[in-house]
């Protein structure tokens, strides 16, 4: 991650899940991520629209150029980039992975306009409709209405290194000077 905003978020998030693969959505509270609720968005999984927003910060609209409740996300981007950005999407859903991808927009003045894009899973619940958090950031100052999102890169964060707990962990001693630990794969 490039942007220090996106090293926020995401060390915010990684903070809620703890051991887990990813927080649940109420474990996310906007108090402690205060200067960033206008980068952030809340996308929704809906099998006949795609990833419609649920939620969009006011510099993610005005970075956009319009209000984004609603809209597709994946239309945000060039045909091009659509169904690579929808595999990512899926990816951080089913696989609870994170992934930074960085993006490339135009200007209203056509000039190209790096962005940074952090998404991030929420748990699955029964009965919750599935949705994922994400946050979005320009490398440059005072730039609005882009278009035509094209990705540039992107890389999938993986889980957290399991710690396993004392109980687990059963010694055993087969031979002098050798020991088996039990539990461990």
């Amino acid at each position: 991650m490039k942007h220090p905003a996106s090293r926020e978020f995401f060390a915010y998030w990684d903070e809620k899940r703890g051991l887990n693969p990813a927080p649940d959505r109420s474990e996310l509270e906007p108090g402690p991520v205060r200067e960033l609720l206008g980068d952030i968005f809340v996308l929704s999984y809906d099998p006949a629209a795609g990833y419609p927003f649920r939620v969009a910060g006011t510099r993610v609209c005005a970075l956009l150029g319009k209000d984004l409740k609603g809209e597709e996300f994946s239309g945000l981007f060039q045909p091009a980039s659509r169904i690579e950005i929808e595999d990512i999407l899926d990816a951080v859903i089913a696989d609870k992975l994170s992934a930074v991808v960085g993006v490339t927009a135009r200007s209203s003045d056509e000039r190209p306009i790096p962005l940074e894009l952090l998404l991030l899973p929420f748990n699955t619940r029964a009965h919750m409709p599935i949705s994922l958090t994400g946050l979005m950031v320009p490398f440059v100052e005072g730039c609005h209405a882009l278009t035509d999102l094209t990705l540039t890169s992107w890389r999938y964060m993986g889980h957290p290194p399991q710690r396993f707990a004392p109980r687990i962990l059963r010694k055993l001693t087969l031979a002098r000077g050798l020991m088996v630990y039990e539990g461990l794969v």
